[in-house]
């Protein structure tokens, strides 16, 4: 089991060590036997971001949006169906900017909604403006190939 995965649960934040063949097999929590996976995008607190995005071995890929954003609205069904197509290779995530100011702040987010893309706990790629289903894929897609 050397070779496992580490992934932060979305529920209770326990990490956990996943065999990577055991991933596309719905896995749950070893603490709170949640699923590992949820098919949606996680509401991050600066608690849970630094969790998972430090702890968890597989891309996080962020939406910094506010719920009086326009476009974001429009967008939100996009990362929403996104996430239930890109798990379990990649975690999706949504910061509200309104309420976690800091995580704003700590990465120069100028206008909203912008994604963000981490990988080794790295900042790899970054996208201003909503998108479309398919720009989001392939756009998270293209960084990670």
């Amino acid at each position: 089991m050397n070779d496992a995965i580490h992934l932060v649960c979305p529920h209770c934040q326990a990490v956990n060590r996943v065999p990577p063949n055991r991933l596309n097999q719905q896995p749950n929590c070893g603490q709170c036997h949640q699923p590992l996976f949820t098919g949606h995008p996680l509401e991050l607190t600066e608690a849970s971001f630094s969790k998972h995005l430090t702890q968890s071995q597989i891309p996080l890929l962020v939406d910094f949006w506010a719920a009086w954003c326009g476009p974001c609205k429009m967008m939100a069904p996009a990362f929403a169906q996104a996430a239930g197509m890109l798990e379990p290779t990649i975690r999706l995530g949504k910061v509200d900017t309104d309420r976690h100011r800091y995580l704003s702040e700590d990465f120069g987010i100028r206008s909203i909604p912008t994604l963000i893309l981490f990988k080794n706990g790295r900042e790899i790629a970054r996208e201003a403006g909503a998108m479309s289903l398919q720009d989001i894929l392939r756009w998270t897609r293209s960084h990670l190939a």
